[in-house]
């Protein structure tokens, strides 16, 4: 799958030669007989999360399952639901309810529950008046947290004692449960100029590729208009830009054209095996998730938080997952992905990969759903 020492030069999910193809179109046969993830891919969860590799093997086995029950828990809580994550630490989905009659409901499903004092909607209503609110630079992001049962927004740590973020905060709380924490800096997107190595370009914009959709590829609403040309890691057109939303949304798609074509792979650069795509079923809260960028390549974290609004420089944009994975200047629109399931495209976050930070995606789903796409999987 290694381009013979060009593999920073390969692009995630389109390839340019038959034989890579036909590697890629081998894997699906031999997939399914490894349990849970690969060798390369447990050892990246080692590294990047401090797992023993039978504590990553027990752990993804855990994730697919409360991935799968979530629906299904939820359903079970009924009015009552305040929210769901899964807990590493027992191994289990949680789900938060107003309700003893509930609580039962949702622990005859198999998830555990814990008693909260306010629903979903209550929260995702204050949220939602939140997001009407003209946000200062300071106010980095807010989110509901459903373990804290609140509104949970980020305040910059330099910039806590600043008027307009006292403000906005003021009103912030007029609409609900809040909860204030400290961020560590402000957001900023991961587009990058022109340098050497992968993956795709617009003018002079440096990006990572997302997810093979069935036409072309999906990444972020950053790097690139509507109608502007996107080139390959050799120069070569791939297409162009068809669909794109930035702020608001972060997200675009890219049709593919030109000898380029679409397969389901997400690259691990050499740090694993290249990762197939099965599915887009959506990780809970608190379950482990990994992000492959043609800056610093693959990493892994947890999953943080989701529908967060991020405040960048440029603007808010909405709906965004949070999470502890780190990132650098061209892995925007780079690939996240839990086990076989794609998550989102990459947004931006703050920090880097030798000091820690943190990263969110856009999610995927969202991106298929408003532009009518069809994901592509093995």
């Amino acid at each position: 799958m290694v381009r013979t020492g060009l593999s920073a030069l390969l692009i995630i999910g389109t390839w340019a030669t038959a034989g890579l193809t036909q590697a890629a179109a081998a894997d699906p046969s031999t997939a399914a007989t490894e349990a849970p993830a690969s060798a390369s891919l447990l050892a990246a969860m080692q590294k990047d999360l401090g797992l023993t590799k039978s504590q990553a093997e027990e752990r993804l086995t855990a994730e697919k399952s409360a991935t799968a029950l979530q629906d299904t828990a939820r359903k079970a809580a009924g009015s009552s639901f305040g929210g769901a994550w899964f807990d590493a630490g027992s191994g289990k989905l949680t789900v938060a309810v107003t309700d003893d009659a509930s609580a039962r409901s949702v622990r005859a499903t198999g998830a555990r529950t814990r008693l909260v004092t306010h629903t979903a909607k209550r929260l995702d209503a204050a949220k939602a008046r939140i997001d009407s609110l003209a946000a200062p630079r300071g106010v980095s992001s807010w989110h509901v947290d459903p373990q804290a049962n609140s509104v949970v927004v980020n305040v910059v740590e330099s910039e806590r004692d600043d008027n307009d973020v006292r403000a906005f905060l003021a009103k912030a709380r007029q609409t609900g449960p809040v909860t204030v924490r400290q961020a560590a800096q402000a957001p900023r997107t991961f587009a990058a100029g022109t340098v050497g190595g992968d993956p795709f370009y617009t003018g002079n914009v440096r990006c990572s590729i997302g997810f093979s959709v069935h036409g072309g590829f999906v990444t972020a609403g950053h790097c690139g208009g509507v109608g502007q040309e996107v080139r390959g890691w050799d120069g070569s057109g791939i297409g162009n830009i068809q669909g794109s939303s930035f702020p608001d949304n972060d997200y675009a798609w890219v049709n593919v054209g030109g000898g380029w074509w679409t397969v389901p792979v997400v690259l691990g650069w050499g740090t694993i095996s290249d990762q197939l795509v099965r599915g887009s079923n959506e990780a809970p809260i608190g379950a482990s998730i990994c992000r492959s960028g043609s800056t610093s390549h693959w990493h892994c974290g947890n999953v943080l938080a989701t529908n967060e609004t991020v405040n960048y420089s440029e603007g808010a944009v909405h709906e965004m997952t949070k999470t502890s994975v780190c990132a650098e200047p061209g892995d925007s629109g780079g690939s996240f992905i839990s086990g076989d399931q794609a998550q989102g495209v990459t947004s931006g976050g703050w920090g880097d990969c030798s000091g820690g930070g943190e990263t969110w995606h856009q999610p995927v789903n969202e991106i298929l759903n408003r532009y009518g796409l069809t994901l592509h999987t093995a």
